[in-house]
């Protein structure tokens, strides 16, 4: 129960931490501290420490300004150290992390005056393996690499050029003087993918206390770190995968947890994505048949090994199975979708969606015969990746040695892995959907593989209410959901329904302290048209950009669509086109960088942006003055997964315009016009070029969703 001591613990933080930053205290903050407080307070518990009922879960909606981290902070400390749990705070944005670590967590500590510890959680791929690295570095130093590993390497387009090994030569200096801590966000240089992947390893591939770097490995180095800390920073991806594994494998164990969703929203979409899983035939072909061609190689080297011998013997006839079962099935699915590569372009590929979710018998039956070969093919490298590792092991007496079980390790971990995942992808395909039970999205896609085409075959759950609901809220000690777009159209049914919150789940909306009315103004252009008239809409944000936009200020520009973002640029004089930041142009950070460098010169600048430019850029004062929304943010309509959910939804005599489109679009809606206003003393403009706002009954929903704007319509 929250108890006098922990409710007085929690008012001398907030009030010594507003004293010593000289802050008054915020109305919503305020509010939100009290409920997160009788929420995680008032969770009923057994005599040894675990829940046994009450509401444990809560969901604040609370605007920019509110000063939410320090509001769930403050409120759940006290009871996790009362309760001896652990805090893990999860965020969508490596922005927030770093935000987190480099100021709001040591601010609390020093300006509260309460001593805890904190860390960082990032999986083993964002680490340096030790071993990778000296196996980089081996081949360098003139050693000729076995020939599958060459094969394998050239197929992975792992990078092993001069550059790369002076790189990786600079890494082990850098490391063991201990000038870098090993992880690849803090290394001083961008990395590209193929070189960070040579030196790096994932939880399949790690050996953990058989290898021989594992006292001076920089993973379990940081993962120590993990150990001792109160309050652990993660982001939702991460926790997903804990969770998908268990619970407690990186992070703390979930019964022993109080989870803090800053970015909430984000989560049921991020949930969704862990879930799905795709499968190119070609390029799997490929990979297939390295490993079938390596077959005599990986005999010598691997031979003295029985067991692995026994598993390399049976291989070719489950690979020769693999290879005509999947040229049947490629035969197949050409069949099916008809795709004409003519019709391929840069953005936009063909897709062709099974409706309902629902496959043809054929295809069930070639899902079913390949789920089989891919369990089989799993089988025989699950036992190689076994011995392998028992080779790293001093005391299992094992017949290879341990160079030959480093060295060979990260390939065969890398071709089961590769296996699982299609054995995992097979077998939702060979799954008929059965009536009444929410279908699976299942689609096809035609891709570029090289010089070549491919199929890229793929599936996706449409709800992650189910998983988060069995593998997060139900095992969690207690938990947190924070953002300032929790509500659509004004109620939480969005995210209950999507998060698969308990029923019992606290919910509330704190108000924002910024005075909207005064500082900012909503405008709706008169002749601002229906954007399904794409050419003329086209026409009038050309006209708008042209005439009502003040190139000394600063703007961004936000397109639902990257062909009518281009087709804008077109159609603009190449003085207007030579003053705008585009997106894709350059990364978000480097873009960033150049207009507020612009902007503190004095020279003005607009940046075109898409989704990715609607939420978390953070430009106050003069960086943003004017937000030019082009349409209403509804979601794309060929979107597979939101095309099954729709269909779900009808066939339960459900309205998956009113139900999913208008929802969706109001939260993205209210995050576009969030860049506008940063800080209490801002002030600017957001234009909105739709006239759909004005004259459907939508319209009228999604601006009282608004934050209090004044409006006009000019």
């Amino acid at each position: 129960m929250l108890t006098d001591a922990i409710k007085s613990d929690i008012q001398s933080a907030y009030s010594t931490f507003l004293k010593n930053r000289q802050l008054r205290a915020r109305h919503g903050q305020r509010l939100m501290v009290a409920q997160i407080a009788r929420t995680l307070g008032g969770i009923k518990t057994c005599s040894d420490g675990n829940r046994t009922g009450g509401p444990h879960i809560c969901a604040v909606e609370a605007g920019t300004g509110t000063g939410k981290t320090l509001a769930y902070l403050v409120a759940a400390l006290p009871i996790a150290r009362a309760r001896d749990k652990r805090i893990v705070v999860s965020t969508a944005t490596v922005a927030l992390q770093e935000q987190l670590m480099m100021k709001d967590l040591p601010d609390l500590q020093k300006h509260a005056e309460i001593h805890f510890k904190y860390a960082l959680a990032k999986g083993r791929s964002r680490y340096l393996c030790l071993s990778r690295l000296e196996q980089s570095l081996e081949v360098s130093d003139g050693e000729q690499a076995q020939t599958t590993l060459s094969l394998f390497d050239e197929w992975l387009q792992t990078n092993t050029s001069k550059d790369a090994i002076a790189l990786y030569q600079d890494m082990a200096q850098q490391y063991l003087s201990g000038k870098w801590l090993g992880d690849r966000d803090s290394w001083k240089d961008s990395l590209e993918e193929p070189t960070w992947r040579r030196v790096t390893t994932d939880h399949q591939q790690c050996t953990n206390r058989r290898c021989s770097n594992f006292s001076a490995c920089a993973f379990f180095k940081a993962r120590n770190d993990l150990d001792d800390a109160d309050i652990i920073v993660a982001n939702h991806d991460l926790v997903l995968a804990d969770l998908s594994l268990g619970g407690g494998v990186v992070l703390p164990d979930p019964k022993d947890t109080i989870y803090i969703f800053d970015e909430g929203h984000h989560l049921p979409d991020k949930a969704i994505d862990h879930f799905a899983g795709s499968f190119r035939i070609n390029a799997s072909l490929q990979w297939l048949r390295l490993l079938k061609k390596s077959l005599t190689d990986l005999n010598a080297e691997l031979g003295r090994d029985e067991m692995i011998v026994r598993q390399l013997n049976q291989l070719p006839e489950i690979l020769n199975t693999l290879e005509a079962e999947l040229a049947e099935c490629y035969r197949l699915l050409h069949a099916i979708t008809q795709f004409s590569p003519e019709n391929m372009d840069r953005d936009v590929r063909p897709v062709y969606r099974f409706e309902k979710g629902i496959v043809p018998e054929a295809l069930v039956a070639i899902a079913m015969n390949l789920k089989i070969s891919f369990a089989s093919l799993c089988q025989k490298l699950e036992v190689m990746v076994k011995q392998l590792k028992d080779a790293m092991d001093p005391d299992a007496n094992s017949a290879i040695g341990k160079a030959e079980g480093e060295q060979w390790l990260p390939l065969a971990t890398m071709l089961h892995a590769r296996a699982v995942s299609a054995w995992e992808l097979w077998s939702m395909y060979s799954q008929p959907q059965a009536e009444d039970v929410m279908p699976i999205a299942r689609w096809i896609t035609l891709q570029n593989q090289q010089v070549d085409i491919d199929l890229e075959v793929s599936c996706s759950p449409i709800s992650a209410a189910g998983t988060l609901a069995s593998k997060l809220w139900q095992p969690c000690f207690g938990a947190v959901l924070s953002s300032a777009t929790l509500t659509a159209l004004g109620t939480f049914d969005r995210i209950r329904t999507r998060a698969g919150l308990p029923e019992d789940a606290d919910c509330l909306v704190v108000p924002s302290p910024f005075d909207f009315n005064s500082n900012g103004v909503l405008e709706i252009p008169t002749h601002a048209c229906d954007p399904t008239q794409v050419e003329l809409h086209t026409q009038q944000i050309v006209r708008y950009l042209q005439d009502e936009v003040d190139d000394k200020l600063g703007t961004l520009v936000l397109f639902s669509s990257r062909r009518q973002m281009k087709d804008v640029l077109e159609q603009l004089p190449a003085k207007m086109v030579n003053e705008i930041l585009v997106q894709d142009e350059l990364t978000k950070q480097v873009l960033l960088e150049r207009h507020r460098t612009r902007i503190d010169k004095k020279q003005g600048s607009i940046i075109f942006g898409l989704a990715s430019f609607a939420e978390g850029i953070d430009l106050p004062g003069d960086y943003l003055r004017h937000v030019v929304i082009t349409r209403i943010p509804f979601s794309v309509p060929d979107d597979p997964v939101e095309r099954t959910l729709s269909e779900w939804i009808e066939q339960r005599g459900g309205n998956p315009f009113l139900q999913i489109t208008v929802p969706d679009a109001s939260i993205r809606l209210v995050q576009a016009v969030g860049r506008l206003l940063r800080t209490e003393s801002d002030t600017g403009k957001i234009s909105l070029l739709d006239r759909r706002v004005l004259t459907k009954r939508y319209g009228t929903q999604l601006l009282n969703t608004l934050p209090p704007f004044r409006r006009v319509v000019c």
